[in-house]
């Protein structure tokens, strides 16, 4: 079989669980000593987008069994986005559907939210673009309409709220999604929007943790921004789970 750097890094990692990133660049050299250190980095950031290393903390990397979050993208949602994009190219927005949570689960939720988040200032603007071709739209809706509205028997809503600046997102088939880490962030923040994952907090945490490859440090990062540190660390050490330094 030809040497590889992806068939040869497990084996930096047969004795010690974590390598920071200056050694294991020193180790890489070591065996494809023609790959420069910006070839280095690509490669780094190709094998941790596919799941092959972890990357826990800032500087350090490890290896994973467990899986990378990457959650099916529906026709509709891929849809939307692209309508989004199209339309409005220069506006930073991301995209998801709160059925990403129910395999996390222990009671499934009778109503599923399709979430677009995007910068501040053009809310309104894409508030009137989707809702040109949708039923059920709703922009940054408040407990009242949550519950007089939203909580009826409408089984697809599709809702339009602020995105936060620095926010974790990733690309899933060009498609601008939320990291895993930020929706276990947001759930414990938008309690009101999130009415149907409260009561299984603890359970979704623990089967997020026990399933994915989550980076605690990049939870903490998004809390700051949201100014809820304190409650998500809360959570994390109620739960059990190691946090990393940011």
């Amino acid at each position: 079989m030809t040497k590889t750097i992806e068939n040869t890094i497990p084996s930096y990692f047969k004795s010690i669980n974590q390598i920071s990133r200056e050694k294991l660049g020193n180790l890489i050299k070591e065996d494809f000593p023609g790959l420069s250190e910006g070839t280095i980095t690509v490669y780094l950031s190709k094998l941790k987008k596919a799941g092959i290393i972890n990357n826990p903390e800032r500087g350090v990397y490890s290896i994973t069994d467990k899986q990378i979050f990457n959650p099916e993208i529906s026709q509709n949602l891929k849809k939307l986005y692209n309508k989004i994009h199209k339309d409005f190219p220069f506006i930073d927005v991301c995209v998801w559907n709160t059925k990403w949570l129910n395999d996390l689960m222990r009671h499934q939720p009778f109503k599923n939210y399709t979430i677009i988040e995007v910068e501040k200032e053009a809310e309104e603007q894409i508030f009137n673009a989707i809702t040109e071709g949708n039923k059920n739209v709703y922009f940054n809706p408040n407990e009242e309409i949550l519950e007089r509205y939203i909580s009826s028997n409408i089984e697809e809503v599709t809702i339009i709220k602020n995105l936060v600046t620095e926010a974790p997102t990733s690309k899933n088939n060009k498609i601008k999604i939320p990291t895993l880490e930020k929706i276990l962030v947001d759930i414990i923040i938008d309690k009101e929007l999130f009415e149907a994952q409260q009561g299984e907090l603890d359970f979704i945490y623990q089967s997020a943790f026990k399933k994915y490859a989550i980076n605690t440090a990049k939870m903490k990062r998004y809390a700051i921004r949201r100014n809820k540190k304190c409650e998500i660390e809360k959570l994390l050490i109620q739960n059990k789970f190691k946090i990393q330094q940011i």
